[in-house]
């Protein structure tokens, strides 16, 4: 399984080529580390193979606007994206359709053959996250589903090209707990197969969860325009970037461009979750991130602004069921 990256000046890369078919793959899990210095930017991907799953998550910086991309050997799947930050246009020519996705993004999304050029801002990091399920063991696991997943799964098993929704929706925290589980994995052995096994289908079950709530929420919409929803993505941009504030609902809203109503109940709406609910979730993820790297326990506590190392002591036991000297180890 592979890919072959193209800049403007018809110049191929190619990328994953040691990996085969993982619908083949041993009860093991296979890991590949691919970091690439490029002509049309720098690269860095990690691969993880299992029995009928492929996981590949990276960062791209390009110094080129556009690059084409084309498969090489890649066998039918259905894939779980999640664009972490930065933003893409993707068209793949193979099939007619575009791929749009912003930061803090996710959809599903089944194709075959691609041929086509992705479209980056020039010199801003790409982060993005996907899962590949292999095209029949997903039809297993997710046989004679009702609601969303119904329509879409009748497309993959007629092999027709297909997303989950037209609307990419807004990445929880809960996935973003996922996620990081996935990429900071200690078990060995068989037992990483099944933990990342179950990861995975807690994935794709986080992802059919928010497009059901957002099929049955969509008629009491608070936001009633693209420039409203923009508004709330741009305050949780703004949390996302100032763990160490506080900023006030009237603070927010400003940033937002939106009144404190909309704020509120649209970042609800949107995230599944209030303001300062992400606020905290978020900055107890950073926290589980500076532990794992040795960083003091005072230090994280006042870098990420809590009263005191008590405050977030209990918090962090709270949301992680540990307290930050375990999890330091």
């Amino acid at each position: 399984m592979g890919m072959s990256v193209c800049d403007e000046q018809g110049r191929w890369t190619d990328f994953g080529g040691t990996i085969q078919n993982f619908e083949l793959m041993p009860p093991e899990v296979m890991e590949l580390r691919e970091k690439y210095n490029l002509h049309f930017g720098e690269v860095e991907l990690v691969h993880l193979s299992l029995p009928h799953i492929h996981i590949v998550y990276g960062d791209m910086s390009l110094k080129k606007h556009q690059v084409r991309f084309r498969s090489m050997d890649m066998p039918e799947y259905v894939e779980l994206h999640f664009s972490l930050s930065g933003g893409s246009l993707i068209e793949n020519h193979a099939n007619g359709r575009k791929y749009e996705f912003n930061a803090m993004q996710h959809n599903i999304v089944y194709t075959q053959d691609f041929d086509g050029v992705g479209q980056y801002k020039n010199n801003e990091s790409y982060k993005f996250f996907e899962v590949h399920f292999a095209r029949e063991y997903f039809l297993q696991l997710v046989k004679d589903s009702p609601g969303v997943l119904s329509d879409f799964c009748e497309h993959v098993d007629q092999q027709k090209c297909t997303n989950l929704s037209e609307d990419n929706l807004s990445i929880t925290f809960a996935m973003q707990q996922c996620i990081y589980d996935i990429m900071n994995a200690t078990v060995q052995g068989s037992l990483k197969v099944l933990f990342l096994q179950s990861k995975c289908i807690e994935l794709l079950s986080l992802q059919v969860e928010t497009y059901e709530n957002a099929a049955s929420n969509s008629v009491r919409s608070v936001l009633r325009s693209s420039y409203e929803k923009d508004g709330v993505r741009q305050a949780r941009a703004y949390l996302n970037l100032h763990l160490d504030k506080t900023p006030t609902l009237a603070e927010l809203s400003k940033i937002a461009g939106i009144n404190e109503f909309k704020l509120k109940n649209g970042f609800k709406e949107l995230f599944d979750t209030t303001v300062f609910g992400y606020l905290s979730d978020l900055r107890l993820l950073e926290a589980k991130e500076q532990l794992r790297s040795g960083k003091a326990i005072k230090v994280i506590s006042d870098n990420l602004g809590y009263s005191s190392v008590q405050h977030f002591g209990t918090a962090f036991r709270k949301k992680f069921g540990t307290s930050p000297g375990k999890m330091k180890g």
